[in-house]
Protein backbone atom coordinates (compact mmCIF):
# COMPACT_ATOMS: atom_id res chain seq x y z
CA UNK A 1 0.00 0.00 0.00
CA UNK A 2 1.36 3.69 -1.15
CA UNK A 3 0.02 6.77 0.79
CA UNK A 4 1.01 10.44 -0.18
CA UNK A 5 2.34 12.25 2.37
CA UNK A 6 1.35 15.43 3.66
CA UNK A 7 3.48 18.58 2.78
CA UNK A 8 5.77 19.40 5.91
CA UNK A 9 4.48 22.83 7.10
CA UNK A 10 0.95 23.60 5.93
CA UNK A 11 -0.37 27.01 6.59
CA UNK A 12 -1.36 27.80 10.47
CA UNK A 13 -5.09 28.70 9.09
CA UNK A 14 -4.91 25.64 6.45
CA UNK A 15 -3.69 23.48 9.64
CA UNK A 16 -6.50 24.56 12.20
CA UNK A 17 -9.46 24.69 9.50
CA UNK A 18 -8.49 20.94 9.13
CA UNK A 19 -8.21 20.26 12.82
CA UNK A 20 -11.59 22.04 13.36
CA UNK A 21 -13.23 20.02 10.79
CA UNK A 22 -12.31 17.19 13.00
CA UNK A 23 -12.99 18.48 16.42
CA UNK A 24 -16.27 20.29 15.67
CA UNK A 25 -18.50 17.60 15.58
CA UNK A 26 -17.82 16.02 19.21
CA UNK A 27 -18.48 19.81 20.67
CA UNK A 28 -21.66 20.55 18.56
CA UNK A 29 -22.43 16.87 19.21
CA UNK A 30 -25.40 15.87 21.90
CA UNK A 31 -22.44 15.38 24.06
CA UNK A 32 -21.37 19.22 24.18
CA UNK A 33 -22.67 20.59 27.43
CA UNK A 34 -20.86 18.02 29.42
CA UNK A 35 -17.98 18.20 27.15
CA UNK A 36 -18.01 22.44 27.96
CA UNK A 37 -18.57 21.56 31.63
CA UNK A 38 -15.83 19.38 32.06
CA UNK A 39 -13.70 21.21 30.10
CA UNK A 40 -14.12 24.37 31.69
CA UNK A 41 -13.67 22.55 35.25
CA UNK A 42 -10.35 21.95 34.04
CA UNK A 43 -9.05 24.96 32.42
CA UNK A 44 -10.36 26.28 35.77
CA UNK A 45 -7.54 23.68 37.73
CA UNK A 46 -5.15 24.53 34.96
CA UNK A 47 -5.21 28.59 35.91
CA UNK A 48 -5.11 27.22 39.68
CA UNK A 49 -1.75 25.77 38.64
CA UNK A 50 -0.38 28.74 37.45
CA UNK A 51 -1.64 30.67 40.18
CA UNK A 52 0.24 28.60 42.48
CA UNK A 53 3.22 28.90 40.63
CA UNK A 54 3.28 32.19 41.28
CA UNK A 55 2.97 32.31 45.21
CA UNK A 56 5.73 29.51 45.01
CA UNK A 57 7.47 32.28 42.82
CA UNK A 58 7.08 34.36 45.81
CA UNK A 59 8.04 31.84 48.21
CA UNK A 60 11.31 31.69 46.95
CA UNK A 61 11.70 35.27 47.67
CA UNK A 62 11.07 34.89 51.67
CA UNK A 63 12.57 31.70 51.89
CA UNK A 64 16.21 32.00 50.24
CA UNK A 65 16.00 35.52 52.15
CA UNK A 66 15.32 33.69 55.61
CA UNK A 67 18.75 31.96 55.11
CA UNK A 68 20.62 35.13 54.04
CA UNK A 69 19.71 36.88 57.51
CA UNK A 70 20.23 33.83 59.52
CA UNK A 71 16.43 33.60 60.21
CA UNK A 72 15.21 30.65 62.07
CA UNK A 73 11.50 32.10 63.20
CA UNK A 74 10.65 32.99 59.13
CA UNK A 75 12.56 29.90 58.21
CA UNK A 76 9.69 28.19 60.34
CA UNK A 77 7.50 29.89 58.79
CA UNK A 78 8.48 29.61 55.30
CA UNK A 79 8.16 25.87 55.65
CA UNK A 80 4.86 25.53 57.20
CA UNK A 81 3.37 27.81 54.45
CA UNK A 82 5.26 25.89 51.78
CA UNK A 83 3.21 22.68 53.05
CA UNK A 84 0.22 24.19 52.65
CA UNK A 85 1.06 25.72 49.05
CA UNK A 86 2.16 21.88 48.29
CA UNK A 87 -0.86 20.00 49.34
CA UNK A 88 -3.04 22.59 47.26
CA UNK A 89 -0.87 21.78 44.40
CA UNK A 90 -0.85 18.28 44.85
CA UNK A 91 -4.99 18.11 44.86
CA UNK A 92 -4.99 20.58 42.27
CA UNK A 93 -2.49 17.84 39.93
CA UNK A 94 -4.74 15.20 40.70
CA UNK A 95 -7.85 16.32 39.78
CA UNK A 96 -6.48 18.28 36.88
CA UNK A 97 -5.03 14.80 35.19
CA UNK A 98 -8.82 12.97 36.45
CA UNK A 99 -10.73 15.47 34.41
CA UNK A 100 -8.98 16.03 31.73
CA UNK A 101 -8.54 11.92 31.42
CA UNK A 102 -12.15 11.90 31.71
CA UNK A 103 -12.90 14.61 28.94
CA UNK A 104 -10.78 12.61 27.27
CA UNK A 105 -12.67 9.37 27.40
CA UNK A 106 -15.68 11.13 26.37
CA UNK A 107 -14.22 12.58 23.52
CA UNK A 108 -12.75 9.70 22.31
CA UNK A 109 -15.72 7.38 22.99
CA UNK A 110 -17.86 9.44 20.84
CA UNK A 111 -15.52 10.18 18.09
CA UNK A 112 -13.91 6.26 17.61
CA UNK A 113 -18.24 5.76 17.34
CA UNK A 114 -18.66 8.73 14.74
CA UNK A 115 -15.97 7.62 12.46
CA UNK A 116 -17.02 3.90 13.18
CA UNK A 117 -20.70 4.96 11.84
CA UNK A 118 -19.42 6.89 9.01
CA UNK A 119 -17.28 3.78 7.75
CA UNK A 120 -20.18 0.92 8.27
CA UNK A 121 -22.69 3.68 6.63
CA UNK A 122 -23.60 3.35 2.65
CA UNK A 123 -20.88 0.30 2.90
CA UNK A 124 -18.08 2.58 3.25
CA UNK A 125 -15.91 -0.07 3.79
CA UNK A 126 -16.86 -1.58 0.92
CA UNK A 127 -16.51 1.27 -1.44
CA UNK A 128 -13.17 2.47 -0.11
CA UNK A 129 -11.92 -0.84 -1.35
CA UNK A 130 -13.26 0.52 -5.27
CA UNK A 131 -12.68 4.10 -4.90
CA UNK A 132 -9.65 4.66 -3.07
CA UNK A 133 -6.59 2.52 -2.65
CA UNK A 134 -4.69 4.66 -0.91
CA UNK A 135 -6.26 5.29 2.59
CA UNK A 136 -4.51 2.34 4.04
CA UNK A 137 -5.58 0.70 7.30
CA UNK A 138 -8.95 2.09 8.20
CA UNK A 139 -9.13 0.51 11.68
CA UNK A 140 -5.86 2.01 12.51
CA UNK A 141 -7.07 5.12 11.97
CA UNK A 142 -10.42 4.34 13.71
CA UNK A 143 -9.07 2.57 16.74
CA UNK A 144 -5.88 4.71 16.96
CA UNK A 145 -5.51 7.46 15.28
CA UNK A 146 -8.68 8.74 17.10
CA UNK A 147 -7.45 8.70 20.55
CA UNK A 148 -3.93 9.71 19.49
CA UNK A 149 -5.94 13.06 18.11
CA UNK A 150 -7.89 13.47 21.03
CA UNK A 151 -5.11 12.99 23.76
CA UNK A 152 -2.72 15.07 21.84
CA UNK A 153 -5.03 17.68 20.82
CA UNK A 154 -5.95 18.35 24.53
CA UNK A 155 -2.31 18.17 25.51
CA UNK A 156 -1.13 20.49 23.14
CA UNK A 157 -4.29 23.12 23.64
CA UNK A 158 -4.02 22.77 27.32
CA UNK A 159 -0.15 23.52 27.28
CA UNK A 160 -0.44 26.04 25.13
CA UNK A 161 -3.19 28.12 27.35
CA UNK A 162 -0.78 27.64 30.19
CA UNK A 163 1.95 28.80 28.40
CA UNK A 164 -0.06 32.20 27.47
CA UNK A 165 -1.29 32.55 31.14
CA UNK A 166 2.31 31.57 32.72
CA UNK A 167 4.06 34.05 30.55
CA UNK A 168 1.59 36.68 30.96
CA UNK A 169 1.25 36.08 34.96
CA UNK A 170 5.41 35.77 35.52
CA UNK A 171 6.69 38.67 33.16
CA UNK A 172 5.76 41.13 34.69
CA UNK A 173 7.01 39.91 38.13
CA UNK A 174 10.21 39.29 35.99
CA UNK A 175 10.19 42.91 34.68
CA UNK A 176 10.00 44.17 38.05
CA UNK A 177 12.26 42.04 39.75
CA UNK A 178 15.26 42.34 36.98
CA UNK A 179 14.92 46.54 36.67
CA UNK A 180 16.95 48.21 34.51
CA UNK A 181 20.30 47.04 32.87
CA UNK A 182 22.30 50.46 32.70
CA UNK A 183 26.09 49.96 29.88
CA UNK A 184 28.02 51.96 28.14
CA UNK A 185 28.97 50.83 24.44
CA UNK A 186 30.93 53.30 21.80
CA UNK A 187 30.99 55.90 24.46
CA UNK A 188 26.80 55.90 24.65
CA UNK A 189 25.36 55.10 27.70
CA UNK A 190 21.89 52.30 27.34
CA UNK A 191 19.78 51.77 30.30
CA UNK A 192 17.26 48.98 29.01
CA UNK A 193 14.34 48.34 31.55
CA UNK A 194 13.41 44.76 32.83
CA UNK A 195 16.11 43.61 30.60
CA UNK A 196 15.57 40.04 31.81
CA UNK A 197 12.17 39.83 30.16
CA UNK A 198 14.29 40.25 26.52
CA UNK A 199 17.51 38.15 27.56
CA UNK A 200 14.22 35.39 27.68
CA UNK A 201 12.97 36.42 24.85
CA UNK A 202 15.64 36.49 22.90
CA UNK A 203 16.63 33.28 24.39
CA UNK A 204 13.53 31.78 24.05
CA UNK A 205 13.25 33.05 20.00
CA UNK A 206 16.59 31.20 18.68
CA UNK A 207 15.48 28.62 20.66
CA UNK A 208 12.47 27.47 18.34
CA UNK A 209 13.55 29.00 15.59
CA UNK A 210 16.87 26.10 15.53
CA UNK A 211 13.66 23.69 16.80
CA UNK A 212 12.21 24.40 13.64
CA UNK A 213 14.51 23.64 11.61
CA UNK A 214 15.87 20.98 12.59
CA UNK A 215 12.60 19.16 13.44
CA UNK A 216 10.82 20.21 9.95
CA UNK A 217 11.20 17.04 8.55
CA UNK A 218 9.50 14.95 11.87
CA UNK A 219 6.24 15.55 10.43
CA UNK A 220 6.44 13.93 6.92
CA UNK A 221 8.46 10.43 9.28
CA UNK A 222 5.97 10.21 11.28
CA UNK A 223 3.33 10.07 9.02
CA UNK A 224 5.07 7.82 7.08
CA UNK A 225 5.87 5.64 10.13
CA UNK A 226 2.21 5.56 11.39
CA UNK A 227 1.72 4.06 8.07
CA UNK A 228 4.37 1.20 8.09
CA UNK A 229 3.26 0.06 11.05
CA UNK A 230 -0.11 -0.17 10.46
CA UNK A 231 0.80 -2.17 7.15
CA UNK A 232 2.57 -4.74 9.16
CA UNK A 233 -0.15 -5.19 11.58
CA UNK A 234 -2.56 -5.38 8.80
CA UNK A 235 -0.06 -8.23 7.33
CA UNK A 236 -0.42 -10.30 10.63
CA UNK A 237 -3.80 -10.21 10.64
CA UNK A 238 -4.06 -11.36 7.11
CA UNK A 239 -2.07 -14.90 8.43
CA UNK A 240 -3.98 -14.85 11.20
CA UNK A 241 -7.59 -15.27 9.05
CA UNK A 242 -6.37 -17.06 6.63
CA UNK A 243 -4.27 -19.63 8.65
CA UNK A 244 -5.58 -22.70 7.38
CA UNK A 245 -5.06 -21.63 3.80
CA UNK A 246 -1.31 -20.69 4.78
CA UNK A 247 -0.61 -23.75 6.15
CA UNK A 248 -2.07 -26.12 3.66
CA UNK A 249 0.12 -24.08 1.68
CA UNK A 250 3.06 -24.55 4.04
CA UNK A 251 3.32 -20.73 2.79
CA UNK A 252 5.15 -19.76 6.49
CA UNK A 253 8.31 -18.98 4.32
CA UNK A 254 6.53 -16.75 1.81
CA UNK A 255 4.63 -14.97 4.50
CA UNK A 256 7.96 -14.66 6.49
CA UNK A 257 9.25 -12.90 3.67
CA UNK A 258 6.28 -10.58 3.55
CA UNK A 259 6.48 -9.65 7.18
CA UNK A 260 9.93 -9.23 7.00
CA UNK A 261 10.10 -7.05 4.45
CA UNK A 262 7.02 -4.54 6.03
CA UNK A 263 9.62 -5.12 9.28
CA UNK A 264 12.31 -3.95 7.41
CA UNK A 265 10.15 -0.50 6.11
CA UNK A 266 8.91 0.46 9.31
CA UNK A 267 12.36 0.03 11.09
CA UNK A 268 14.20 1.95 7.95
CA UNK A 269 11.98 4.61 8.47
CA UNK A 270 12.16 4.50 12.23
CA UNK A 271 15.74 4.62 11.55
CA UNK A 272 15.61 7.74 9.97
CA UNK A 273 12.80 9.04 12.59
CA UNK A 274 15.16 8.36 15.42
CA UNK A 275 18.41 10.02 14.11
CA UNK A 276 16.28 12.95 13.52
CA UNK A 277 15.16 13.49 16.82
CA UNK A 278 18.41 12.61 18.45
CA UNK A 279 19.34 16.00 16.85
CA UNK A 280 16.85 17.45 17.67
CA UNK A 281 17.20 16.26 21.52
CA UNK A 282 20.99 17.32 21.28
CA UNK A 283 19.57 21.35 21.00
CA UNK A 284 16.73 20.83 22.75
CA UNK A 285 18.96 19.38 25.83
CA UNK A 286 21.88 21.68 25.53
CA UNK A 287 19.48 24.87 25.63
CA UNK A 288 17.11 23.50 28.07
CA UNK A 289 20.39 22.98 30.61
CA UNK A 290 21.69 25.98 29.71
CA UNK A 291 18.51 27.66 30.80
CA UNK A 292 18.95 26.35 34.48
CA UNK A 293 22.18 28.15 35.30
CA UNK A 294 21.61 31.22 32.48
CA UNK A 295 19.44 34.00 34.26
CA UNK A 296 21.78 33.22 37.38
CA UNK A 297 24.81 34.15 34.80
CA UNK A 298 22.73 37.02 33.94
CA UNK A 299 21.11 38.42 36.88
CA UNK A 300 24.35 37.38 39.00
CA UNK A 301 26.08 41.13 38.28
CA UNK A 302 23.25 42.89 40.26
CA UNK A 303 23.62 40.30 43.08
CA UNK A 304 27.08 40.94 43.44
CA UNK A 305 26.73 44.66 43.20
CA UNK A 306 24.16 44.31 46.12
CA UNK A 307 21.71 45.79 44.59
CA UNK A 308 19.24 42.63 45.02
CA UNK A 309 19.36 40.00 48.12
CA UNK A 310 19.87 36.26 47.92
CA UNK A 311 15.84 36.02 48.02
CA UNK A 312 15.66 38.40 45.03
CA UNK A 313 18.23 36.18 43.11
CA UNK A 314 16.13 32.84 43.25
CA UNK A 315 13.05 34.51 42.75
CA UNK A 316 14.70 36.44 39.30
CA UNK A 317 15.66 32.48 38.60
CA UNK A 318 12.33 31.08 38.74
CA UNK A 319 10.58 34.16 36.86
CA UNK A 320 13.30 33.80 34.23
CA UNK A 321 12.43 29.71 34.00
CA UNK A 322 8.42 30.27 33.95
CA UNK A 323 9.11 32.86 31.15
CA UNK A 324 11.47 30.93 29.12
CA UNK A 325 8.81 27.92 29.71
CA UNK A 326 6.01 29.53 28.64
CA UNK A 327 7.83 30.69 25.34
CA UNK A 328 9.57 27.20 25.23
CA UNK A 329 6.28 25.84 24.03
CA UNK A 330 7.25 25.04 20.39
CA UNK A 331 10.77 23.98 21.43
CA UNK A 332 9.06 21.27 24.05
CA UNK A 333 6.12 20.06 22.07
CA UNK A 334 7.86 20.21 18.52
CA UNK A 335 8.08 16.55 18.28
CA UNK A 336 4.01 16.43 19.91
CA UNK A 337 3.07 19.44 16.84
CA UNK A 338 4.74 17.04 14.02
CA UNK A 339 2.73 13.76 15.22
CA UNK A 340 -0.12 15.98 15.42
CA UNK A 341 -0.25 17.15 12.10
CA UNK A 342 0.39 13.59 10.75
CA UNK A 343 -2.43 12.04 13.12
CA UNK A 344 -4.90 15.04 11.44
CA UNK A 345 -3.72 13.95 7.76
CA UNK A 346 -4.37 10.55 8.24
CA UNK A 347 -7.98 11.30 9.78
CA UNK A 348 -8.82 14.20 7.17
CA UNK A 349 -7.40 11.57 4.25
CA UNK A 350 -9.82 9.43 5.72
CA UNK A 351 -12.94 11.33 5.69
CA UNK A 352 -12.42 12.60 2.44
CA UNK A 353 -11.55 9.26 1.18
CA UNK A 354 -15.40 8.59 2.48
CA UNK A 355 -17.09 11.07 1.66
CA UNK A 356 -15.45 10.43 -2.27
CA UNK A 357 -16.99 6.67 -1.68
CA UNK A 358 -20.19 8.27 -0.44
CA UNK A 359 -20.22 10.57 -3.81
CA UNK A 360 -20.20 7.98 -5.92
CA UNK A 361 -23.60 7.60 -7.80
CA UNK A 362 -25.12 4.10 -7.30
CA UNK A 363 -27.92 2.70 -8.62
CA UNK A 364 -30.64 1.67 -5.76
CA UNK A 365 -33.13 -1.39 -6.38
CA UNK A 366 -36.41 0.27 -6.23
CA UNK A 367 -39.42 -1.69 -4.09
CA UNK A 368 -41.38 -3.13 -6.45
CA UNK A 369 -44.82 -4.78 -5.14
CA UNK A 370 -43.87 -8.32 -6.57
CA UNK A 371 -41.80 -10.09 -9.22
CA UNK A 372 -37.84 -8.81 -9.76
CA UNK A 373 -37.53 -6.20 -12.72
CA UNK A 374 -34.66 -5.00 -14.39
CA UNK A 375 -34.76 -2.09 -17.32
CA UNK A 376 -31.81 -0.94 -19.47
CA UNK A 377 -29.12 -1.99 -16.64
CA UNK A 378 -25.28 -1.54 -18.10
CA UNK A 379 -22.30 -2.70 -15.30
CA UNK A 380 -18.85 -1.76 -15.88
CA UNK A 381 -15.99 -2.19 -14.83
CA UNK A 382 -13.74 0.93 -12.56
CA UNK A 383 -11.97 1.14 -15.47
CA UNK A 384 -14.75 1.43 -17.75
CA UNK A 385 -15.39 -2.22 -19.67
CA UNK A 386 -18.92 -2.84 -20.34
CA UNK A 387 -19.77 -6.36 -17.78
CA UNK A 388 -23.50 -6.02 -18.87
CA UNK A 389 -24.99 -3.54 -21.81
CA UNK A 390 -28.78 -3.00 -21.78
CA UNK A 391 -29.81 -5.44 -19.68
CA UNK A 392 -33.54 -6.34 -19.95
CA UNK A 393 -35.03 -9.33 -16.69
CA UNK A 394 -38.44 -9.62 -15.28
CA UNK A 395 -38.71 -12.39 -12.74
CA UNK A 396 -41.89 -13.73 -10.67
CA UNK A 397 -42.60 -14.72 -7.31
CA UNK A 398 -41.11 -18.40 -7.71
CA UNK A 399 -38.90 -17.89 -10.55
CA UNK A 400 -35.06 -19.17 -10.24
CA UNK A 401 -32.24 -17.09 -12.34
CA UNK A 402 -28.83 -18.92 -13.18
CA UNK A 403 -25.99 -16.88 -14.13
CA UNK A 404 -23.39 -18.86 -16.13
CA UNK A 405 -20.43 -17.24 -18.43
CA UNK A 406 -16.16 -17.40 -18.17
CA UNK A 407 -14.64 -16.04 -15.49
CA UNK A 408 -14.55 -12.79 -15.19
CA UNK A 409 -17.54 -12.06 -17.49
CA UNK A 410 -19.41 -10.09 -14.56
CA UNK A 411 -21.47 -12.41 -12.80
CA UNK A 412 -20.58 -11.45 -9.49
CA UNK A 413 -20.47 -8.05 -10.27
CA UNK A 414 -24.18 -8.11 -11.41
CA UNK A 415 -25.10 -9.06 -8.43
CA UNK A 416 -23.03 -6.91 -6.46
CA UNK A 417 -25.18 -4.70 -8.80
CA UNK A 418 -28.42 -5.42 -7.59
CA UNK A 419 -27.14 -5.58 -3.91
CA UNK A 420 -26.91 -1.27 -4.71
CA UNK A 421 -23.21 -1.84 -3.67
CA UNK A 422 -21.84 -1.37 -7.21
CA UNK A 423 -20.78 2.17 -8.09
CA UNK A 424 -20.21 1.29 -11.69
CA UNK A 425 -23.40 0.83 -13.32
CA UNK A 426 -26.88 2.98 -14.05
CA UNK A 427 -30.19 1.63 -14.77
CA UNK A 428 -33.37 0.77 -13.39
CA UNK A 429 -34.37 -2.64 -11.74
CA UNK A 430 -36.54 -2.95 -8.53
CA UNK A 431 -37.94 -5.91 -6.70
CA UNK A 432 -40.10 -6.90 -3.84
CA UNK A 433 -38.59 -6.21 -0.36
CA UNK A 434 -41.53 -6.80 2.10
CA UNK A 435 -40.15 -10.43 3.27
CA UNK A 436 -36.22 -8.77 2.87
CA UNK A 437 -33.68 -10.00 0.79
CA UNK A 438 -30.43 -11.85 1.12
CA UNK A 439 -27.44 -12.77 -0.30
CA UNK A 440 -24.84 -15.73 0.30
CA UNK A 441 -21.77 -14.99 -0.90
CA UNK A 442 -19.17 -17.90 -1.88
CA UNK A 443 -17.43 -17.37 1.01
CA UNK A 444 -20.01 -16.21 4.06
CA UNK A 445 -19.54 -14.25 6.90
CA UNK A 446 -19.97 -15.80 10.02
CA UNK A 447 -19.88 -12.93 13.18
CA UNK A 448 -18.39 -13.29 16.18
CA UNK A 449 -20.25 -14.91 18.55
CA UNK A 450 -22.65 -17.76 19.77
CA UNK A 451 -23.49 -20.17 17.14
CA UNK A 452 -27.05 -19.22 17.34
CA UNK A 453 -25.79 -15.83 16.40
CA UNK A 454 -23.83 -17.04 13.36
CA UNK A 455 -27.43 -18.71 12.13
CA UNK A 456 -29.73 -16.08 12.54
CA UNK A 457 -27.50 -13.27 10.67
CA UNK A 458 -28.40 -11.03 9.99
CA UNK A 459 -31.64 -11.51 11.30
CA UNK A 460 -32.45 -11.04 15.30
CA UNK A 461 -31.74 -14.28 17.16
CA UNK A 462 -34.34 -16.95 17.09
CA UNK A 463 -34.85 -18.38 20.94
CA UNK A 464 -36.53 -21.73 19.17
CA UNK A 465 -34.04 -23.95 20.00
CA UNK A 466 -35.89 -26.92 18.19
CA UNK A 467 -36.48 -25.00 15.01
CA UNK A 468 -32.20 -23.92 14.88
CA UNK A 469 -31.33 -27.51 15.38
CA UNK A 470 -34.21 -28.69 12.85
CA UNK A 471 -32.64 -26.45 10.15
CA UNK A 472 -28.85 -27.64 11.34
CA UNK A 473 -29.82 -31.45 10.75
CA UNK A 474 -31.36 -30.61 7.09
CA UNK A 475 -28.77 -28.95 5.81
CA UNK A 476 -26.17 -31.75 7.17
CA UNK A 477 -24.69 -30.59 10.49
CA UNK A 478 -26.01 -32.49 12.80
CA UNK A 479 -22.76 -32.61 14.86
CA UNK A 480 -23.40 -28.94 15.56
CA UNK A 481 -26.88 -29.81 16.98
CA UNK A 482 -26.78 -28.98 20.95
CA UNK A 483 -24.03 -26.50 20.76
CA UNK A 484 -26.53 -22.88 19.52
CA UNK A 485 -25.11 -21.34 22.42
CA UNK A 486 -21.30 -22.02 22.31
CA UNK A 487 -19.45 -19.21 21.34
CA UNK A 488 -16.51 -19.84 19.38
CA UNK A 489 -14.32 -18.73 15.64
CA UNK A 490 -16.79 -20.32 13.58
CA UNK A 491 -15.51 -19.05 10.26
CA UNK A 492 -11.79 -20.48 11.41
CA UNK A 493 -13.29 -24.36 13.12
CA UNK A 494 -15.76 -24.45 10.09
CA UNK A 495 -14.92 -25.84 6.88
CA UNK A 496 -15.54 -23.60 3.80
CA UNK A 497 -18.59 -26.69 2.46
CA UNK A 498 -19.84 -26.37 6.06
CA UNK A 499 -19.89 -22.51 6.53
CA UNK A 500 -22.25 -22.70 3.17
CA UNK A 501 -24.23 -25.04 4.39
CA UNK A 502 -25.13 -22.53 8.02
CA UNK A 503 -25.69 -19.77 4.59
CA UNK A 504 -28.07 -22.25 3.29
CA UNK A 505 -30.05 -22.72 6.86
CA UNK A 506 -30.09 -18.76 7.37
CA UNK A 507 -31.75 -18.50 3.74
CA UNK A 508 -34.30 -20.94 5.01
CA UNK A 509 -34.45 -19.66 8.25
CA UNK A 510 -35.01 -15.97 7.44
CA UNK A 511 -37.47 -16.80 4.45
CA UNK A 512 -36.52 -13.78 1.90
CA UNK A 513 -38.66 -12.95 -0.80
CA UNK A 514 -35.15 -12.65 -2.80
CA UNK A 515 -32.54 -14.58 -2.90
CA UNK A 516 -29.18 -14.12 -4.62
CA UNK A 517 -26.38 -16.66 -4.50
CA UNK A 518 -23.13 -16.46 -5.93
CA UNK A 519 -21.45 -19.66 -5.98
CA UNK A 520 -23.19 -20.49 -2.61
CA UNK A 521 -22.32 -24.00 -3.19
CA UNK A 522 -19.07 -23.99 -4.64
CA UNK A 523 -17.64 -26.05 -1.74
CA UNK A 524 -19.75 -28.62 -1.75
CA UNK A 525 -20.53 -32.01 -4.12
CA UNK A 526 -22.93 -32.47 -6.15
CA UNK A 527 -25.50 -34.66 -4.50
CA UNK A 528 -24.76 -32.61 -1.31
CA UNK A 529 -25.52 -29.58 -3.55
CA UNK A 530 -28.51 -30.96 -4.76
CA UNK A 531 -30.10 -31.55 -1.55
CA UNK A 532 -29.63 -27.90 -0.38
CA UNK A 533 -31.24 -26.74 -3.45
CA UNK A 534 -33.84 -28.93 -3.32
CA UNK A 535 -34.28 -27.60 0.18
CA UNK A 536 -34.57 -24.15 -1.15
CA UNK A 537 -37.06 -25.39 -3.87
CA UNK A 538 -39.22 -27.47 -0.99
CA UNK A 539 -39.47 -24.94 1.65
CA UNK A 540 -38.68 -21.17 -0.25
CA UNK A 541 -41.47 -21.74 -2.94
CA UNK A 542 -42.70 -17.86 -3.56
CA UNK A 543 -38.97 -16.61 -3.51
CA UNK A 544 -37.16 -15.32 -6.62
CA UNK A 545 -33.44 -17.09 -6.84
CA UNK A 546 -30.83 -15.84 -8.39
CA UNK A 547 -27.91 -17.80 -8.48
CA UNK A 548 -24.70 -17.62 -9.95
CA UNK A 549 -22.83 -21.11 -10.73
CA UNK A 550 -20.62 -22.92 -13.09
CA UNK A 551 -21.56 -26.25 -12.74
CA UNK A 552 -24.19 -27.81 -15.75
CA UNK A 553 -26.50 -29.70 -12.98
CA UNK A 554 -27.72 -26.63 -11.39
CA UNK A 555 -29.78 -26.23 -14.32
CA UNK A 556 -32.26 -28.49 -13.12
CA UNK A 557 -32.91 -26.43 -10.38
CA UNK A 558 -33.52 -23.20 -12.44
CA UNK A 559 -36.13 -22.11 -14.68
CA UNK A 560 -34.11 -19.26 -16.40
CA UNK A 561 -30.95 -19.40 -17.74
CA UNK A 562 -29.00 -15.62 -18.21
CA UNK A 563 -25.22 -16.12 -20.18
CA UNK A 564 -22.80 -13.87 -20.09
CA UNK A 565 -20.69 -13.47 -23.28
CA UNK A 566 -18.75 -10.92 -22.79
CA UNK A 567 -17.70 -7.20 -23.53
CA UNK A 568 -21.05 -6.54 -22.39
CA UNK A 569 -23.42 -8.96 -24.57
CA UNK A 570 -25.64 -11.48 -22.80
CA UNK A 571 -28.50 -14.08 -23.91
CA UNK A 572 -31.38 -15.02 -21.77
CA UNK A 573 -33.26 -18.18 -22.40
Amino acid sequence: MQASAPANVPTVRHLFRQFWRLAKPFWTSEEKWKAYGLLAVVVGLNLGSVYMNVLFNSWYNTFYNTLQNYDPGGFKAAIVKFGWLALIWIIISVYRFYLQQVLEIKWRRWFAGHLSQRWLAHQGYYRLQLTDRHTDNPDQRIAEDTQAFVSTTLGLSLGLMNSLVTFFSFVTILWTLSGPLHFTLGGHEFNIPGYMVWVALIYALVGSVVTVLVGRPLVKLNFEQQRREADFRFGLVRVRENAESVALYHGEVGEQRTLRARIDAFIANYWTLVRRQKRLIWFTSFWGQLAIIFPMIVAAPRYFAKEIPLGGLMQINSAFGQVYGALDFVIGSFASLASWKAIIDRLVTFEDSLSKADALPVVRPAEAAEGLRIDGLNVRKPDGTPLFSGLQLELRAGDRLLVQGPSGSGKSTLLRTLAGIWPYSDGEMAYVMERGVLFLAQKPYLPLGTLREVLCYPAQPSSDDADLNALLVAVRLEHLVGRLDDVDNWSHILSLGEQQRIAFARALFIRPAVLMMDEASSALDEANEAILYQLVEDRLPDSIIVSVGHRSTLRTFHNHHLETLGDGGWQLA
